[in-house]
């Protein structure tokens, strides 16, 4: 097994039931969740050495976050807790024209507070470390923290997994220098997860164009400009309501070679939180297990495709349920 570290906030979710605005009626329904989290939850299913490192509230909702990732195998050893309180975010789950809507409770969190690690002894026979956009937008303190952890990864050959996840709400926050934080991590990058529109953020650079071909523009310039940078990849979405998607993946290669997935109908669409790391979940596997490229691709696209039908943060699949979609096993009831 190879040992991913995953490094980020643990989210508690709270979510209106079915369809219903926030507080429509008195009731909400709790998952645990954070973009890294995610990760780290599948990559374990599919039988890795996931690692978490985060901190929690000193409190019950902290344990049952940390918890709860213990219960799905994801080992939760530098998941420390300290003072301060859980981060939270507001769940509306759109229907029909109507999106679906993200409101966050996060500031002055637990994680946000207390951003010092030690990385060197953290990512001790770790063969990745995996990171998102979310922590650094959440302050100072926690964007030092993540270019910290890639920069230390880098220096003992540990790769660098980093999903752009660009939150501008929260960057907003604080009036905090997305291009500039932003751009010392995806300098010590492996493979990022990011579009066209993640990179013209990152290098100032805007693509004019749109699909597969903005992206593989945008490749072009982010391997001009990121030497350590060897894949760039992201799905490919088209929404036509909130239950009806098309969902395909681009993955580009440091040597310009540009591949795509095949489109998958997305009808009756379950829940769309976290299908984006469930993708990078399905590729950093794919990558670790040695897949050609082209499988590497669609088993990542499985997994974004599969996590669709599944309520809450978290992709619950086996790598036998990814390959059934990717390999169009059908609908029978598995018996």
């Amino acid at each position: 097994m190879s040992r991913i570290v995953c490094f980020g906030e643990l989210l508690l979710r709270l979510s209106a039931p079915g369809r219903e605005r926030v507080l429509q009626s008195p009731a909400l329904d709790v998952h645990i969740g954070g973009a890294e989290a995610n990760v780290a939850v599948l990559l374990a299913q599919l039988g890795h050495d996931a690692a978490m490192v985060s901190t929690v509230a000193d409190n019950a909702l902290g344990a049952a976050a940390v918890g709860e990732l213990r219960r799905h195998g994801v080992d939760t050893r530098a998941v420390r807790a300290a003072d301060g309180r859980m981060g939270l975010y507001f769940l509306s789950h759109g229907a029909m024209q109507r999106p679906s809507e993200v409101l966050y409770d996060r500031a002055d969190s637990a994680f946000v507070r207390h951003a010092d690690y030690d990385w060197d002894a953290l990512l001790d026979g770790a063969q990745w470390l995996h990171l998102s956009g979310v922590s650094p937008a959440l302050g100072l303190a926690t964007a030092q923290a993540t270019i910290d952890a890639a920069r230390a990864a880098r220096r003992l050959g540990v790769k660098v997994s980093f999903d752009g996840n660009f939150r501008g709400k929260l960057w907003q926050a604080w009036d905090g220098d997305a291009a500039g934080l932003l751009r010392q991590i995806f300098e010590e990058a492996d493979i990022v997860f990011a579009d066209h529109r993640d990179i013209a953020i990152v290098l100032g650079e805007r693509v004019p164009s749109e699909g597969e071909r903005a992206v593989a523009e945008a490749a072009t310039r982010a391997f001009a400009a990121l030497p350590n940078l060897q894949w760039l990849t992201c799905t490919l979405r088209t929404q036509h309501s909130v239950d009806r998607h098309t969902l395909s993946a681009v993955m580009v290669e440091r040597d310009g070679t540009r591949r795509r997935a095949p489109d998958y109908e997305l009808d009756g669409i379950v829940d769309r939180i976290g299908t984006g790391d469930a993708f990078a979940g399905g590729v950093l596997h794919g990558l670790i297990q040695g897949m050609a490229p082209p499988e590497v691709l669609h088993f990542g696209l499985g997994a974004a495709v599969l996590k669709h039908s599944i309520s809450g943060d978290f992709c619950l699949a086996s790598a036998q349920e990814i390959h059934d979609v990717t390999s169009q096993a059908g609908f029978h009831v598995r018996r």
